[in-house]
């Protein structure tokens, strides 16, 4: 069984699509400050009007169809993760908690070691 690998090739309307796609989201961002001088939720709407027709422009295409396939798939796995209960999701933080104070603990007295075996015995300073 071989592995060979699979090119897929966009056809040329769904080239188009995203160029489409692109050209009305730069047009909603521009007409929003094109139309500095409006009310703030017409400014608004132009924006969220370029954004919408984009992102049916990107929606009609392959591109899309397979972004919102990859949404679908990822839905239906983060549903069958196990979720931990309230009781376990405080005692893993707890251990966290406490694994970090240790560890916090731990760093401190080696600076301090490290630096009275320096400063003190090595050196002859005073801190």
């Amino acid at each position: 069984m071989s592995n060979h690998p699979v090119q897929t090739v966009s056809t040329s309307n769904d080239k188009y699509k995203v160029i489409l796609a692109v050209v009305a989201a730069v047009a909603g961002v521009a007409a929003f400050y094109i139309l500095a001088g409006q009310a703030s939720w017409i400014r608004a709407a132009a924006m969220v009007l370029g954004l919408v027709v984009a992102a049916g422009f990107i929606a009609t295409s392959e591109m899309g169809r397979d972004f919102f396939n990859f949404a679908k798939e990822s839905i239906r796995e983060t549903k069958k993760v196990v979720w931990p209960t309230r009781k376990e999701a405080g005692q893993i933080t707890a251990v966290v908690f406490g694994f970090v104070l240790v560890m916090a603990l731990f760093l401190w007295g080696t600076d301090q070691l490290i630096g009275f075996l320096l400063y003190d015995v090595i050196l002859g300073w005073k801190k």
